[in-house]
């Protein structure tokens, strides 16, 4: 039945020639484990294409979803944490295994002729495996992804002429937002994935036209060895050792929940992805008028190294040791990018040493609403960037901490807003022309008030002992909270439903509610005049909050922290602020502390919900599985008496 099958097939169309052609080929030297690297290129991206695909099913390209849908994959789907967790090591693991490839055919001299155009499609890969990496990272819009495409979608906007151009495509407008969203999302998905399937088709089709160069060593070559089965069974032992790396990273290293991204709160000092911290480290070194040169420069200058090689070694020598200035030429610049990377890793992003998270401006402040509204438009923008206030933000522009005090004119501080090389002709400040006149003046507003006012952080620690009232409106829309409610009748905020970051919550916790709960929740704080006389302990928290569900303790403890509490008492002095109602926290902000509550009493916010089986359950059935392979395959090649 089969037979008839295949035959009928067959006649109507090319399988046995298209498999002949595929399979059927000398390579020069024998089969190698070397000649591996391709293969896996082309599993990683086969497994990309999967996982990536399923994922569409959940992910919803909107900034107001995009997180909470990648978490409900993530948490509720079986099996999501493993889907989600390849692509996104195996994202890494592509171009890793891409210059691992290009590393391989550099050292083996087989870019020379007649591979010329082969070595060029090699590394048009790797440029669109760097887009992807690129354009990837920000559709989680997360926190870290969030600050990583402000950062990387600002580095063009120093370019002279056309770099407020090309920030504003990227961008699709002056800020980061929705369309910023939807276009690295058809880039992602659709655009680069088809760019490599071309490049990739085109690639294996110029290595076809003449084979596999083998060996450098000519008597080493006289040896044929062929592709099928010798070189498939290779391929596929390096195809199941990267899927099993990739499952094993999904187990026990799995991506961190980096809260979702909230553009009014600088937590996170932000670094690029590890495959971009070289130019990320290079750039320190161009600053000021120089930056332009660095952007365009070092990016421009790496891809003609790569791309000349074929053109430049001309020579029919393809023995490494016989290419003395190719291969030290290799070493050096790989030495520098590998150096960079690791010095980009080690290092900690300007403004980290100085503050944990950058000024807030909240309701608290004695500012005015307009120079609220300002405050506020200086982070969206992105301004901290370059600007530092009160030792944080960037360095590459002036200092903004005192600018109330410098005597500058409204006027003049209008038109640097608006067209900055007006005043400095070699200016990198970007011009902010689509804001209204109602944004410049809340932002001229606010750079007045600096220096000339208290500072922000010194108002919030004292509201800490302020009244505070419990009529403040509910996060709820259309609903009111009454003053005679219990804080258990109080509905919960928006916070709530969103799954935190600890690791930024913990930051914030020591900023914002460490002075009265002490250093991780321990410290058992006076409060005269309360019932107690302490401040209520959170390390660990009161049973009645305790919950080992993540949903319901996280409910427990966002009603205390939306709508503030009294504690029982005559006249307790230390009173919880409404860090929801009053705005003095964003909702992303009070995640990420009720994700480190969680955390410090031993419960996982992000914690599997419906895993489809627990990944150490799976790990286990993996090895088993892999164990058997590994038994079944050496039992018949003993038989095949097989080396």
């Amino acid at each position: 039945m089969l037979k008839s099958i295949w035959g009928w097939l067959n006649d109507r169309w090319p399988f046995s020639y298209l498999i002949h052609l595929a399979l059927d080929e000398e390579i020069p030297g024998g089969s190698r484990f070397a000649h591996t690297f391709g293969s896996a290129i082309l599993t990683v991206f086969l497994l990309q294409a999967t996982t990536g695909v399923i994922q569409l099913f959940f992910y919803v390209p909107a900034i107001d979803h995009a997180y909470d849908s990648v978490n409900f994959l993530r948490t509720k789907v079986p099996f999501g944490w493993l889907i989600n967790g390849l692509h996104y090591w195996g994202a890494n693991a592509m171009i890793v295994v891409v210059l691992l490839h290009v590393s391989r055919v550099f050292i083996w001299g087989a870019y020379k002729n007649p591979r010329q155009l082969t070595w060029l499609f090699g590394v048009s890969l790797l440029l669109v495996v760097m887009g992807l990496s690129f354009t990837g990272g920000p559709l989680s819009w997360d926190q870290r992804a969030y600050w990583e495409a402000e950062v990387g979608t600002s580095m063009p906007g120093s370019l002279p002429v056309i770099g407020d151009t090309v920030r504003r495509i990227m961008r699709g407008g002056e800020r980061l937002g929705q369309l910023t969203l939807s276009r690295f999302f058809i880039i992602h998905t659709a655009i680069l994935p088809a760019t490599l399937l071309a490049l990739i088709s085109a690639h294996l089709i110029a290595f076809r036209k003449f084979g596999s160069v083998g060996p450098w060593d000519e008597r080493k070559r006289e040896t044929k060895g062929l592709f099928w089965p010798d070189q498939v069974f290779k391929d596929l032992i390096i195809g199941m050792l990267v899927l099993f790396v990739l499952i094993t990273l999904c187990v026990f290293s799995p991506k961190p929940f980096n809260g979702a991204a909230d553009p009014l709160d600088a937590t996170l000092i932000p670094k690029p992805e590890w495959n971009f911290l070289f130019l990320y480290e290079a750039l320190k070194f161009f600053k000021g008028r120089l930056e332009p040169a660095g952007v365009a420069g070092i990016p421009a200058v790496l891809v003609l190294l790569f791309l000349l090689p074929p053109f430049l070694d001309r020579r029919s020598e393809r023995n490494p040791f016989r290419r003395p200035v190719a291969m030290l030429s290799a070493l050096l610049i790989a030495g520098i990018l590998i150096t960079l990377t690791i010095a980009g890793y080690l290092s900690k992003p300007e403004g980290a040493e100085t503050a944990s998270i950058s000024p807030k401006i909240t309701p608290e402040a004695t500012l005015s609403a307009t120079e609220q509204k300002g405050a506020q438009l200086f982070q969206s923008l992105g301004c901290g960037g370059c600007h530092r206030i009160n030792g944080v933000g960037g360095t590459i522009g002036p200092d903004l901490s005192n600018e109330g005090s410098q005597g500058r004119t409204r006027e003049w501080l209008s038109v640097q807003i608006r067209n900055p090389r007006e005043h400095f002709p070699n200016s990198v400040m970007p011009a902010f022309t689509s804001l209204t006149d109602e944004e410049v003046n809340a932002l001229v507003d606010y750079l007045l008030s600096l220096g000339t006012k208290t500072s922000v952080f010194r108002q919030r620690q004292n509201i800490t002992s302020s009244p505070v009232t419990t009529t403040s409106p509910s996060t709820v829309p259309g609903q009111k909270v009454e003053a005679s409610l219990s804080i258990s009748e109080k509905q919960p905020g928006r916070a709530a439903s969103i799954i935190g970051s600890a690791y930024n919550g913990g930051l914030l916790f020591e900023r914002e509610c460490s002075s009265c709960h002490g250093p991780e929740g321990t410290d058992k704080v006076s409060n005269p005049g309360s019932e107690d006389g302490l401040v209520p302990a959170l390390n660990p928290i009161d049973r009645e909050l305790f919950n080992n569900d993540p949903e319901i303790f996280t409910e427990n403890i966002d009603r205390f922290i939306q709508h503030g509490s009294t504690p029982a008492g005559a006249n307790p002095q230390l009173k919880m602020i409404a860090f929801g109602d009053t705005n003095a926290l964003t909702q992303q902000q009070i995640s990420n502390i009720e994700a480190y509550i969680l955390h410090l009493n031993g419960v996982n916010r992000s914690k599997l919900v419906n895993p489809g089986m627990r990944p150490l359950h799976f790990f286990s059935l993996v090895v088993a599985v892999y164990a058997l392979l590994i038994l079944v395959q050496g039992g018949i090649r003993m038989k095949k008496n097989i080396p």
